[in-house]
């Protein structure tokens, strides 16, 4: 008999359902997996197979065949051990009358029976739902993810003994019921591991303990310009690099960003966590993703794992999308391996990601602010020439170590000045983070209503080009001004473009509906850097 049922199983950034077909015949017994399989997924009609045995099922002398659809598409993971098994149930057992044929099942199974945590389930329950399915079953550790997938019936087991229960009713052969009980079934029985067979829905969120107190940039004193800056990046999503001496506040600075930052939405919790889900990163007992994420990662990381890589046939998301949503905070820039860095020219561009792994091409969108740091040179107190001993030619060296073209790329990059002790000593800071991301929010509330509408465009940072010569229109005055800074800074239409964008979004930090000189001149000031490491 042929049995179907349902599945699902990772693809890039996303999650796809899947048909496992089942069919049992005469003919030698001989068990074969096809459908574009990798090899975790074919392993896992052995898991299937010794799985129903010590559970006392053993498969009669058949030829067993698993197919999965469709068929272009390529399936990697363990997700599918358990719809591999209950289709072999279904076809040995020959069940017709039975309430679960729109139900999908996911789960990788231990030989003993116990359907154990996968990844990626979060997305998975999502694309259950917008294919129509009714409800999954599930591990019981991947409950606080699937519940999360409002209006999708939710049944966790904790092994497969507990699927035979639920499938007795609907199975008219004796030897089913006559199998010799398991060992997991018996402990059951003592009463040692209680049954839970719940059928449920979506429930809230129970991920409130994650939350904790952010630092607050009142404990910065001194930098003024620097959260300014951090002001102006944080309301337009704009990519941030900070150039200081050791001790200036650039880390500092960077860990507070993530708290002037809109609280998310309920819509932002659930994208995120897919990502982190995917990554096997959220935890099983917290529920969904509350904060905007701050991710820091180690200067020695490599390019797959700041853009993404592969595990197992799957992809495996990278720093940059981890960081989805929040902050991802680059110190140390130049340390980082010149590859790893140039690898953002595209991101930082385009907004996108576009991965080319084992001959399969993923891409997903970039929705985070990237924050660098770096000191102007290798020992970190330059231009203090009695505690900086490093050469011209060191200098240059290391501050060369970041391209031009990845400079240019950074809409606002600006230079923090030494602190004087003296004057800050005692003293705390005069804007908090509350009141900065009050000031956030406003700023975002004009851009969503400029780019009302737009599927491609939400923040100033996005724009492309016919957007900034709709949104960004100057007035005389301010144009001559430009076209002055044009020709004297001999700047490149990239930069030109950078700057009107930082300018649009200082104007909506002020609650301005038209560009200001004073905008124009303060986004122009954001540029200097990359005019002073490449001057000569």
């Amino acid at each position: 008999m042929l049995a179907k049922v349902y599945s699902a199983g990772l693809h890039g950034m996303n999650a796809c359902l899947f048909s496992v077909q089942v069919d049992e015949s005469n003919g030698l017994p001989h068990s074969l997996a096809v459908g574009n399989l990798s090899p975790s997924v074919r392993e896992g009609l052995d898991r299937a197979r010794i799985a129903l045995k010590n559970n006392g099922i053993s498969l009669p002398p058949k030829r067993i065949t698993v197919n999965i659809q469709p068929a272009d598409l390529r399936k990697s993971g363990t997700s599918f051990d358990f719809a591999i098994l209950v289709g072999m149930l279904l076809s040995l057992y020959r069940v017709e009358e039975y309430p679960y044929w729109n139900y999908a099942f996911i789960g990788e199974l231990g030989l003993d029976g116990e359907i154990k945590h996968i990844p990626g389930v979060l997305p998975m329950t999502m694309a259950m739902k917008e294919a129509g399915v009714e409800g999954v079953f599930v591990g019981m550790e991947d409950l606080n993810e699937a519940k999360h997938c409002k209006g999708l019936k939710v049944i966790p087991l904790a092994s497969v003994a507990d699927f035979f229960r639920i499938l007795e009713p609907f199975v008219k052969d004796n030897s089913f019921r006559k199998r010799e009980k398991s060992c997991l079934e018996e402990r059951r029985k003592d009463g040692k591991r209680p049954q839970s067979i719940v059928v449920g829905s979506a429930g809230k969120s129970i991920g409130e303990e994650q939350q904790k107190e952010m630092p607050d940039f009142l404990d910065i004193c001194g930098q003024e310009a620097g959260i300014r800056a951090c002001l102006i990046a944080a309301a337009g999503m704009h990519a941030l690099l900070f150039v200081g001496p050791a001790g200036a506040g650039k880390s500092m600075l960077a860990k507070r960003m993530a708290g002037i930052l809109p609280p998310l939405t309920e819509e932002e919790k659930v994208e995120v966590s897919k990502i982190y889900s995917i990554a096997g990163a959220l935890k099983k007992e917290v529920g969904l993703i509350q904060e905007r994420p701050f991710r820091a990662p180690h200067s020695a990381i490599s390019q797959a794992t700041l853009l993404g890589g592969m595990r197992s046939g799957n992809l495996i998301p990278g720093e940059l999308a981890l960081a989805t949503k929040g902050v991802l905070f680059l110190d140390e820039l130049p340390l980082f391996r010149r590859e790893t860095i140039e690898s953002l020219r595209a991101p930082l561009e385009e907004k996108t990601v576009v991965l080319s792994r084992l001959q399969q091409v993923f891409s997903y969108k970039v929705d985070c602010i990237l924050v660098a740091a770096m000191n102007p040179c290798p020992c970190g107190f330059f231009p203090d020439r009695n505690r900086c001993h490093c050469t011209p030619g060191q200098i240059r060296a290391y501050q060369r170590g970041v391209s031009k073209p990845i400079l240019e790329r950074m809409d606002i990059a600006m230079e923090l000045p030494e602190v004087d002790v003296e004057s800050v000593w005692g003293k705390k800071g005069t804007l908090s983070s509350e009141e900065l991301r009050e000031r956030v929010i406003l700023a975002r509330k004009r851009q969503e209503e400029r780019f009302q509408g737009n599927d491609r465009v939400q923040w100033n940072s996005q724009m492309g080009i016919a957007e900034v010569r709709k949104y960004c229109v100057l007035r005389p005055e301010e144009e001559a001004f430009m076209k002055t800074v044009f020709v004297k800074k001999g700047l490149s239409m990239r930069s030109y473009h950078k700057i009107l964008k930082v300018a649009r979004t200082i104007a909506d930090v002020e609650e301005e509906e038209h560009i200001l000189i004073a905008h124009l001149a303060e986004a122009v000031r954001y540029r200097v850097v990359d005019e002073k490491f490449y001057s000569d």
